[in-house]
């Protein structure tokens, strides 16, 4: 059974998406980016449905400014206390919960490793951690990086630089970004967070994803579980199949 709820934050109305199931311990879905609750083609509405079939409750919401739920959107950073609402409600409508796991995907993954413990969740499961501080309009730096050494091995992308298809300034502006130290102040803060976890973290990166890219490039030496994919989130059925796959796992060790 699947049900609407609203509930308080902060002065402002949430909206929120309960799966309902009977196991003890339950799915906190953070919502990435400026998506709704549902997920980009309805992933995240997907992913809570199967979960929930598995016996694990799942608790989906807008935070402040986004979706149905009122108030201003003022980021990722800015979440904290949309989470503990979230949690509060979630335990309220399913009392029989008694362990809590934390998925989120980009920022909402990076949200989770940062405010996660102070909301009272177990255990995080963090896709593609958003890490990036860049203001322009190129890929991260490990992502360009990426990206020629791809072209650099390829016979077809030397031909289009000498027939002139390929954007001259465009391509010294991000060999510039490519070559220059990344600016790390948010890396700086999500890696250790994540760290912080120890056991109680999962890090599932898309091998071919420009945000996890860089989140690597941040966190070398921090464990991840890696899914053959360019999709950021996880769009294709086998993306889909392996996510679920981490997710009821990780429920399963709880």
């Amino acid at each position: 059974m699947r049900s609407l709820i609203a509930f308080p934050c902060e002065g402002e109305t949430l909206i929120g998406t309960l799966d309902v199931a009977p196991g003890g311990t339950g799915l906190l879905i953070v919502s990435g980016g400026n998506e709704i609750r549902c997920g980009a083609h309805r992933a995240m509405a997907l992913l809570a449905e199967h979960v929930a079939a598995q016996g694990f409750p799942v608790f989906r919401y807008d935070r402040r400014g986004i979706g149905d739920s009122t108030g201003e959107n003022r980021g990722f950073l800015s979440t904290r206390d949309d989470m503990i609402a979230a949690v509060t409600t979630f335990r309220a409508h399913a009392p029989h919960v008694d362990s809590l796991v934390g998925f989120g995907n980009c920022d909402a993954a990076s949200a989770l490793a940062l405010y996660g413990r102070d909301v009272g969740i177990d255990r995080v499961l963090l896709a593609n951690p958003w890490t990036i501080d860049d203001v322009d309009d190129l890929p991260p730096a490990a992502a360009i990086r990426a990206t020629y050494r791809r072209r650099l091995t390829s016979p077809a992308a030397w031909q289009e630089l000498l027939t002139g298809r390929i954007d001259l300034a465009k391509a010294v502006k991000g060999l510039r970004k490519a070559t220059s130290p990344a600016p790390r102040l948010l890396a700086d803060q999500v890696v250790p967070a994540i760290e912080a976890w120890s056991g109680n973290a999962t890090v599932i990166l898309a091998n071919g994803d420009a945000t996890a890219q860089a989140y690597r490039a941040a966190a070398r030496n921090t464990p991840a579980q890696t899914i053959a994919t360019s999709s950021h989130s996880f769009a294709r059925p086998p993306d889909q199949s392996a996510l679920r796959s981490i997710v009821l796992s990780a429920l399963r060790k709880v």
